[in-house]
């Protein structure tokens, strides 16, 4: 019998305002089980988030399918201790282009379609950087139709909500699973074991061949949560699977029967401790030990469940290469290279050769800093207790090594114990970086500077044992998240004239390069910018009760908060500033707006000093009637993606001001320069690129470069000396520690003077004159607005090469070797 199709859409996946107005009803009613006269905004915004769902499923089960029926290309599997996504509704509405229909659909209903979109809690499930470089690689490769998986953690906590209280910051816990997940879709069934502590037992096989056994002392389960991650304007979404940690047994009926009320569920509380929280603070033995188990749980659900696919497949477990690409985002999942191993050694029964082979073939690993303290290492003893089937394994894969070294380099014992995977000296160290070295294809750099310095320093040793398996690939940004979601204006302006291809092709932008010199041109961009920093203002106002002039030049500095990001040199200059001003009332100064933004780490006390001394300097500078209307200093707390969408397109001027030979890449300088933002800068991390690509004359480039820091600080720098001859920079400084700046207490910034003055590390004070000088350069520029315009369009128009989307293309180029599934 034939089923009549209805002349109407389907409710479940049509495109058209009726048939979305159905649905959010439908989804309010049987979903939520409300009614439209007895329902919360909360009820209304899962509605929504429901019925945008139902659109992406359809698309997800058939790139799921076409993922593992195409046998012609390998699937990449991006491993990450952090996935920064950003809220999903109106991504996901752009990417299914209805988001003007659903804004209709909504409002015609009788609701409030913005304040429905405010509902969404972002999930926090990274710190900065590398969780949202991940997110932009998720988005790029379904845009591209490249088969790929993420795999990281279902952080019940995660990254915590900043609140400022007297000029500190206040780490309170981030509820973002308090009213549910709706993008998610739970897979018990999809459940794996991981085995944690224990010891090893050796034995013979009925073949007669040498085996190890690894008896655990607990076992947690590991339960997958799948989101569909969609890209752009194609029918590809694919998967990010999280893993939830679990009791193997979560509530234990004897015990309970005893009186032991605790001792029945002890083991779920234990278990699920694995995902609670992104990073717990691992000052101490027990924060160690459980990064480490969240580490390797991950790791290890996701390598079971890629070779349970491919058993599923009917491949032998040596062919696992074959069908998939494994990328190590920086070390944090590096255990997996001994995982693997284990995996196909003590489970499938390979012989040793051939599953490192497979492993080598199957790994590549990214690395994101030039931080000695960020190469993880762990303790041997904390290492043995968690995983000690891992260590016997390590230790087999670097005796192995170590020969290999001895045969080449017979005579340089101090090369052998750099690149040994152990650290010998007291105490012992497992060396995480060394390990995803050894066990990738490839390693890769993040920015053409820091693969040099990866290659001349942090690795060096390595780079020359093997010769071409370290390579650049930089970094990059979605232009479908930072310029067409959060900067609509602008994105309208641009396609109005050359047309929407750049969302998906971001050399596009070139086009607009001949508008830089067309005044009407140039006053509608102005028009444009000056509506970002309205709407900043007004989020402002409404925030923290001050206002921010949007006429005002918004110098923007917003990034995770430590001292190598020299945070703390822009609060210098602004004192400067300030002191000029007090010195001389007629100072010609352009009018300025700081915007700072930016979480410490809980445990790192320096950097939260330096938040105290924003908000300090803040406090005497946006109440002195001699600066009124000149300098303005604000502190947006709890700085997200959420946040940075605001940020990006209300920044006239972009700081990226850290220590030459520090950042990796960064991110956040290729956002503002893609929003017409001028940058402030040094030569670090992809800085170098960016200003290559706008031109020198578009950037105003300060301090030290990487070699010449190298070169002072083997010259025995000495910070005081500058202190001494620097009049400007001694009395900013001097306003510190006098108490003027923090309601007469002389000593609460002493740490950080003194840190400046008899250390320096990060060599504010050597490249404070220099900055200082370029600030004035700013200002100059800026009061030429026509001119100031014309610099801003070129930035936009030469950010093509910063898409994610290029990065991807290399990633899947140069090191996996995938194709996209439509066979492009």
């Amino acid at each position: 019998m034939e089923i009549p199709v209805p002349d109407h859409e389907h409710t479940r996946t049509g495109m058209g305002v009726d048939a979305l107005k159905r649905a959010l009803s439908e989804n309010l009613f049987y979903v939520q089980g409300r009614s439209p006269s007895n329902c919360t905004e909360l009820d209304l915004y899962l509605a929504l988030a429901y019925t945008v769902r139902d659109r992406l499923l359809a698309r997800w089960v058939r790139t799921v399918d076409a993922t593992f029926e195409n046998r012609e290309t390998r699937i990449c599997c991006y491993l990450s201790a952090e996935f920064l996504l950003g809220p999903h509704l109106e991504n996901n509405l752009y990417c299914l282009s209805i988001r003007e229909q659903m804004k209709q659909a909504v409002t015609e209903l009788g609701y409030d379609y913005q304040k429905l979109v405010e509902m969404e809690e972002e999930p926090g499930l990274g710190n900065g950087g590398l969780g949202r470089l991940a997110a932009c690689f998720l988005d790029s490769l379904a845009t591209l139709d490249l088969p790929a998986i993420g795999y990281g953690i279902r952080y019940e906590y995660g990254i915590f909500d900043q609140e400022i209280r007297d000029g500190w910051q206040v780490e309170i816990s981030d509820l973002w699973l308090r009213y549910g997940n709706p993008w998610e879709i739970q897979r018990p069934m999809r459940a794996v074991e991981v085995a944690l502590g224990g010891h090893t037992e050796q034995y013979y096989d009925t073949d007669g061949r040498y085996r190890v056994r690894w008896v655990p002392s607990r076992v947690v389960k590991g339960v997958p949560y799948d989101t569909p991650v969609l890209g752009y304007h194609t029918g590809t979404a694919n998967l990010l699977r999280l893993w939830k940690s679990e009791a193997a047994e979560s509530f234990d009926f004897e015990a309970f029967n005893v009186g032991d009320y605790f001792g029945a569920v002890e083991e779920k509380v234990v278990s699920e401790n694995i995902s609670k929280v992104l990073y717990p603070n691992d000052s101490g033995v027990q924060g160690k030990q459980l990064r480490l188990e969240q580490q390797y749980f991950f790791v290890s659900c996701s390598l079971q469940d890629a070779l349970r696919a491919v058993l599923r497949m009917g491949l032998p477990p040596s062919r696992f290469h074959e069908r998939y690409a494994f990328q190590l985002n920086d070390t944090h999942p590096a255990i997996g290279v001994a995982e693997l191993m284990r995996l196909l050694v003590d489970v499938h029964g390979l012989d040793w050769d051939q599953a490192w082979d497979t492993t080598r073939r199957t790994f590549s690993y990214t690395n994101h800093t030039l931080l000695p303290e960020a190469l993880e290492r762990w303790p041997l003893p904390l290492f043995a207790s968690v995983l000690p089937r891992h260590l016997e394994i390590i230790y087999e894969i670097n005796r192995r090594f170590i020969d290999e070294l001895y045969g080449r380099f017979p005579n340089d014992p101090e090369r052998i114990a750099r690149m040994s995977l152990i650290d010998e000296q007291h105490p012992k160290y497992v060396r995480m970086a060394h390990l995803a070295a050894l066990g990738s294809n490839t390693v890769n750099g993040v920015a053409a500077l820091h693969t040099r310095l990866l290659k001349s320093q942090v690795m060096h040793d390595f780079d020359d044992y093997w010769p071409g398996k370290f390579v650049n690939v930089t970094n990059g940004v979605t232009p479908r998240r930072w310029l067409l979601l959060a900067n609509p204006r602008l994105s309208a302006l641009i396609t109005g004239h050359i047309g929407d291809g750049w969302v998906k092709n971001l050399d596009d932008l070139r086009r607009l390069e001949p508008l830089a010199n067309d005044a009407e041109f140039c006053a509608e961009w102005s028009q444009a910018q000056l509506e970002g920093r309205r709407d900043l203002a007004r989020f402002i106002e409404q925030r923290l009760g001050v206002i921010a002039d949007p006429e005002s030049m918004y110098d923007v500095l917003v990034k995770r908060i430590h001292e190598y990001k020299r945070q703390h040199l822009l609060v210098l200059a602004i004192i400067a500033m300030f002191l000029r001003i007090k010195d001389n009332p007629g100072f010609d100064v352009a009018p300025r707006t700081f915007i700072f933004g930016g979480k410490a780490a809980p445990g790192y006390t320096m950097a939260k000093l330096i938040i105290k001394l924003i908000h300090s300097v803040g406090e005497v500078v946006n109440h002195d009637p001699d600066v009124r209307g000149r300098l303005k200093v604000v502190f947006l707390p709890d700085y997200n993606v959420t946040l940075g969408q605001r940020v990006y397109p209300a920044a006239d001027l972009s700081e990226q001001i850290s220590m030459a030979g520090k950042e990796a890449s960064g991110t956040g300088n290729m956002k503002f320069s893609m929003n017409g933002a001028l940058t402030i800068g040094t030569l670090d991390g992809a800085n170098v690129e960016i200003r290559e690509a706008v031109g020198e004359e578009n950037f105003f480039l300060f301090g030290h470069s990487a070699e010449e820091v190298q070169r002072v600080k083997a010259g025995g720098y000495y910070p005081h000396g500058i202190y001494e001859t620097n009049e400007l920079l001694r009395r900013a400084i001097d306003a510190l520690g006098s108490g003027w700046l923090s309601r007469g207490d002389r000593g609460l910034f002493r740490p950080l003077i003194d840190s400046l003055l008899w250390r320096d590390e990060y060599l504010v004070l050597a490249d404070f004159a220099s900055y200082l000088e370029q600030q004035d350069e700013v200002s100059a520029a800026w009061r030429d607005q026509e001119e100031w315009m014309r610099k801003s369009i070129l930035n936009t128009a030469r950010m093509g090469r910063f898409s994610s989307d290029r990065s991807i293309r290399e990633y899947a180029e140069k090191i996996w070797k995938i194709k996209p599934l439509n066979g492009r």
